[in-house]
């Protein structure tokens, strides 16, 4: 993809800045990163090319005295497909609707400066579900046992509050994991509880409502008692309704055998 620059472009004098150190930027998936090339404008003589991963594949290169602008957007299986600019006035890269296919080294060569960009794409979080751990119950308990759980996620933290007091937290760096998160309160504990999934860039919160998972063990038993029985009473009725049908057709074929 190619574009003329105008020479107003062309003639302008550049400030740049010069350095090799690498730059970390991190983004959130389907958001748009612009990586500076430093530059205000650009001089006549410059070539600048951005380059990505191991590979230094070229992905997109200004040559100021042909006026031109490119983007390689169908190499490394298309993934930038559609999705690269250069500001033909500064010579920054940007990448549009960005996925995790795109984390990586980045790098920006010119005639006297190069930089580097260490960009790493982060998903979007879920929100963390507590749910009540009924196996810790007993009647003896004086505590609710609580999990929070997530499922799918990577490079995230998952931590228990009291207030905007840490209780508990676990990291993970792996891709794709389910993290849980025990906790346990008294029944009538009247503080305030939230779970927090984060990452270095978002996050998502869920607060515990204890009136509504924090039940006594009694109390859990006698629905879960009640539950039973009212299986039980439907399994006995539909048994009941089998059985006489079984009876009326036992009836109506002795009566049949009998008139013959």
């Amino acid at each position: 993809m190619c574009r003329k620059l105008s020479q107003n472009a062309r003639r302008k004098q550049g400030v740049f800045a010069d350095t090799d150190a690498v730059e970390s930027v991190s983004v959130l998936e389907g958001d748009s990163v612009t990586l500076g090339s430093g530059f205000t404008e650009i001089m006549d003589e410059y070539l600048i090319q951005w380059r990505f991963g191991a590979e230094n594949t070229l992905i997109a290169r200004i040559i100021i005295m042909a006026g031109s602008i490119t983007v390689y957007d169908d190499v490394l299986d298309e993934r930038f497909r559609h999705r690269l600019k250069l500001d033909h006035q500064t010579g920054s890269l940007i990448i549009t609707n960005i996925t995790t296919e795109h984390t990586g080294l980045y790098k920006l060569q010119s005639n006297s400066v190069s930089k580097s960009f260490s960009l790493t794409i982060y998903a979007h979080l879920p929100v963390p579900v507590i749910s009540r751990d009924s196996s810790q119950c007993s009647s003896s308990q004086q505590n609710c046992s609580l999990v929070c759980s997530v499922v799918n996620v990577g490079h995230v933290t998952l931590s228990w509050y009291k207030g905007n007091s840490l209780l508990s937290s676990i990291s993970v760096s792996d891709l794709s994991i389910s993290l849980s998160l025990p906790l346990e309160v008294e029944y009538q504990d009247k503080n305030s509880y939230s779970c927090v999934l984060n990452n270095p860039i978002s996050n998502q919160t869920t607060h515990l409502d204890i009136t509504q998972l924090c039940h006594t063990c009694a109390d859990v038993h006698i629905h879960y008692c009640d539950t039973v029985e009212a299986v039980i009473r439907l399994v006995v009725t539909a048994l009941m309704g089998v059985a006489a049908a079984a009876a009326a057709v036992l009836l109506v074929s002795d009566v049949r055998s009998t008139r013959g």
